[in-house]
Order: structure tokens, then sequence, then C-alpha cells
């Protein structure tokens, strides 16, 4: 796709001219860092951030059979789902591959949101498609007309709590659970707010129509300039995610990487009522033993070891680094990596462009998430 043809979000023409480096990611055209990543990491981790992520996909299911109908199609239960309830799920192919990962919004008893990642998005709406019972569901693909901003730090509680358009509901958003989220008629049509996030930090996201995206943009940052607001590239988001080890698909899940190898194996229910499209394969993998696992890695020489690198254990090819990079926070080269279940003794490397760099495996995750901890508390560093 050229340049020409990447689509925008209603916050493009902001980024760009907010000194923004902009470039194509899932077709869209999005910033990657503003001031850089390691001032944007920290702004994120010690105060608040704005993520532009409207590229992800929004699928509204509806129906009387919608409850039952998505569930047969993703991991993880539904059954004690009430409206306000969010649910992250896989959606497997027969094989058990994983298609995405993805979150899924209890609306109403006959209405839900999945919100899938924006290089799926296409594939996920087609899978939906084409498993689309006769009568009784109805899709909705609301994508290209919902902007989604997400609020993420210590202070997002407080800063979220500013805009004037949730005056009205500052008690209901102070009592959000993790995972949970209420809807709001906004200024431009309905508003759905939850506190959710992919950076481990305490955290919201504001799923709004599109033309409420750059009046709330800039609202955020001129309520939030005392508490150091300030927008946040790709580039930080996933070294973000990346220290609290969350899963980024393409890395550490893929169509050939199972949840149970992806070691999301909590999402995944094999005992709920009517299955679900890959539960066989999985099962016959957790009574067989699943073969491979990610582990974390911490590397004792020089060099950073990116997806692809080879992962050695006395010379002999275990795996490979789905993701590495050098942690602004803990200010050392780690890497996540898949690796055979049953590793032998030996000494562990990488193979970083023909060099052997030694490693080590630490606890995981490499960081403690905060979000189910009041946002200003201490947290430990593994």
């Amino acid at each position: 796709m050229s340049e020409t043809n990447l689509k925008q979000t209603p916050l493009t023409a902001w980024h760009a001219s907010h000194g923004a480096r902009m470039v194509e990611f899932a077709g869209y055209e999005m910033p990657v860092q503003y001031e850089g990543v390691l001032a944007e990491h920290a702004v994120v981790r010690e105060k608040v951030g704005l993520f532009d992520i409207t590229h992800m996909g929004e699928i509204y299911v509806s129906g009387p059979d919608s409850r039952t109908w998505i569930s047969s199609l993703i991991t993880n239960s539904l059954k004690k789902s009430e409206p306000g309830n969010v649910v992250y799920n896989a959606m497997c192919r027969p094989d058990g591959g994983v298609l995405d990962d993805m979150l899924v919004y209890c609306l109403a008893q006959e209405r839900w949101l999945v919100v899938c990642n924006a290089a799926n998005h296409h594939k996920i709406i087609g899978w939906m498609l084409d498993n689309l019972p006769a009568d009784g569901v109805t899709l909705d693909d609301q994508t290209d007309s919902i902007a989604l901003i997400a609020v993420q730090g210590p202070d997002s509680r407080e800063l979220v709590l500013r805009l004037d358009p949730l005056a009205e509901l500052k008690t209901d958003i102070a009592g959000l659970d993790f995972y949970t989220a209420l809807t709001y008629e906004g200024p431009g049509g309905q508003w759905l707010i939850s506190r959710t996030g992919y950076t481990g930090e305490h955290g919201y996201e504001l799923y709004l129509p599109n033309s409420d995206a750059v009046p709330v943009w800039e609202e955020l940052l001129a309520k939030g300039e005392d508490l150091g607001v300030a927008p946040i590239g790709l580039a930080a988001r996933d070294t973000l995610r990346f220290e609290v080890c969350y899963c980024l698909y393409g890395h550490e899940l893929g169509e050939d990487i199972t949840p149970l190898e992806a070691g999301i194996g909590w999402a995944v229910k094999m005992k709920k009522k009517g299955g679900f499209v890959g539960r066989d394969a999985l099962l016959a993998q957790r009574e067989q033993g699943v073969p491979r696992k990610i582990i974390c890695l911490e590397l004792d020489g020089k060099g950073i070891a990116r997806q692809g690198a080879r992962v050695l254990v006395s010379g002999k090819d275990v795996g490979y680094v789905t993701s590495g990079t050098f942690s602004p926070t803990l200010k050392k080269a780690l890497a996540m990596a898949l690796v055979e279940n049953e590793l032998p003794e030996g000494e562990l490397v990488v193979d970083v462009r023909g060099r052997h760099i030694p490693c080590h495996t630490v606890a995981f995750p490499f960081l403690s998430a905060r979000t189910k901890d009041d946002p200003q508390a201490d947290r430990s560093l593994s």
C-alpha cells in the first residue's frame, strides 16, 4: 500500500502537525514517536500518557444467539459476563493456532463488542462472517467510525476525571474495576469508557465517535499539563507492553503458536459448555504435553536480541526470540523467547548476527503490572 493510500485516524493531522514521526502500521499512518522512546516510556511509567489507537478493529455483535455464538469462536468463557464486563480472549483455528487475541465487551445481554488487533481486522471479520449462523446473530463492523484513545499511567484516573463531558460520571469512573466498562452519551454520540490497557499501568481506553476525538485529545492535554501528560507513539507502546510481558500478535502469538505455548492458558476454558473452535487440538496438546513455552531472558553480554534470534543451549538450537529490547525501566537488555518446554542442561546463549551472547532466565514478568492496584502504589521489580 502506498503512503498516499494509507488510512488515517481523526488525529493523524494533529500528530503530524505536532512533531510526530509518522510511519505505516497495519495500513494506517500512525505516530511512532514524538520526543523519543525513552522519554515517552518514562512519562507513562511515572505520570500519564495518551495513545491514539484508533486503528484497532471494533466489531459489534448482537442478537438472541450472540452470546452462544461468540463463545463458540473464542477460548475464554462468557458465562458470567454481565453488561460492563470485559474479557480477554484468543480466537483460534481448528488446529489451535491463534488468529488473534482480543477483548470482548458485554454491552447488554444481546449486544457485544469485539476489539481486535489492527493487523488482523480483515482476517477476523472474514472469519466471523464465514462462521456466522443463518439467523440469530448480526455483525456490525464500526471500525471506521470509532476513535480510540488510551490514557495510561499512574495519574490516568485523575486525568480522565477532569474531562468536562464526564463530570457527572466521576464516581462511576473512579469505581471502575480492572476489565470493566461503562457507556455514556457523549457530545457526538455514544462513548465507551473501559479500565483496560496495554502498558501494565493503571489506565483507561475511551471509545468515541470520530467527531469527538480531537476535542477530547486536546482537552486531555490541556487538563493534564500539571500532571506532565504527553502524547505517546507506537514505539513506546511496544517497550511498555514488553516489560510486563504482554503478548504481541506476530511475536508471542500467531497462527503457528497456540495459546498454551504463548502462556495465556489461563484464558482457555476447556470445560465451557459448547466448546469452541480449536478446543480439541488444544486439549490434545495439553494432555500430550505442551511442546514449547515462552521464557524470559536477561542478556549477560552487550547486545540486543531482536525477534528471530536463535536461542541455543550448549550449541543446540532450542527456540527463538519473540521480542527483545533494552528495558528503559530496568536498564537491562531483555528478551522473551519461545523455546522447547524441557530445556537441556548447558550454557544458554542467543545468537545475534553470528555472535553468541550469554544469557540467563529470569522470573516472568520482567516488571510487575500495576493494573489492579492503587495507581500510586509502589511495586516490586523482578
